[in-house]
């Protein structure tokens, strides 16, 4: 490095989340989650803030949960809170080289939580069919390692590109949309978009989760959702409320339940919003 040479800046995460009822609602099933981990210790991160990424990694996850009584707003506890008992632990096992098998490690989860949710269903009778979808992005030095389950949705925004989905909805409409049946616009319409094949508990036998990672660089941003965000909001609506919020003091995610809620509101509305800089 010569001596008008600067170090590079350090890498930094954003991150804004927020959860809502929705306008009809008294209960919220919906709950998110974002944390940042190292070897020596697990820190749960408000709902808003930034951080430099050197020496640590962050995870993020929104989880709608489903049941009678109250046993959906329990079962999306359930699969928030074990993330925060079962990540931690097995990164300070394998320290850092741990990242390497990220994938792996997001599956023991997701089957660990499945297992202790279906036992619950079936052994207490308020807990009968109680169920959860789980979206995770686990954010490692240039690498965003995911695990998903269900109809909440992880959306990536490359900097200068479009916003895209990069989680499967688990819905027989969502496999229509994938296979170029049907469009985006006429899944958000469609009777049947609800009809869950894949979800933690509710009656599932075997999950599959979706695990996957992606790359990103600096200006890079992530978006998970529940379902009732984007019961209001289209891909390309979502990218329109950051494209028309430069002036907007409201956080992102407060921008995006507002307007899903204006558009809908039917449901319960979680957004986080991630952003690498």
């Amino acid at each position: 490095m010569s001596e008008n040479d600067d170090p590079a800046p350090p890498i930094k995460v954003t991150w804004s989340g927020m959860t809502h009822p929705g306008r009809f609602r008294k209960n919220n099933e919906d709950a998110f989650l974002a944390l940042t981990v190292d070897a020596e210790e697990m820190r749960l991160l408000g709902k808003d803030g930034t951080s430099p990424m050197e020496g640590s990694d962050f995870i993020f996850a929104v989880s709608d949960g489903m049941g009678g009584a109250n046993a959906g707003e329990y079962a999306s506890r359930i699969a928030i809170d074990r993330i925060s008992h079962t990540l931690p632990r097995s990164f300070w096992l394998g320290a850092m080289g741990m990242r390497r098998g990220a994938g792996e490690w997001l599956e023991h989860l997701f089957e660990e939580i499945h297992t202790e949710m279906s036992r619950m269903s079936h052994s207490y009778p308020e807990c009968s069919g109680m169920g959860a979808t789980l979206s995770l992005c686990w954010f490692a030095p240039g690498k965003m390692n995911f695990a998903h389950i269900g109809d909440s949705r992880i959306y990536y925004w490359p900097g200068g590109g479009e916003l895209r989905q990069i989680s499967h909805d688990h819905t027989h409409v969502g496999w229509l949309v994938r296979t170029g049946q049907i469009t985006e616009s006429q899944a958000r319409f469609h009777p049947a978009k609800s009809g869950l094949q894949q979800v933690l508990g509710g009656n599932v036998g075997n999950i599959d989760p979706q695990i996957g990672s992606v790359e990103y660089e600096p200006g890079d941003r992530f978006v998970l959702t529940t379902d009732g965000i984007t019961d209001g909001l289209s891909t390309r609506g979502i990218q329109s409320v950051f494209e028309r919020s430069a002036k907007d003091e409201r956080s992102i995610s407060r921008r995006l339940i507002d307007e899903a809620m204006f558009n809908s509101g039917r449901d319960n509305l979680t957004a986080l919003v991630i952003e690498i800089s």
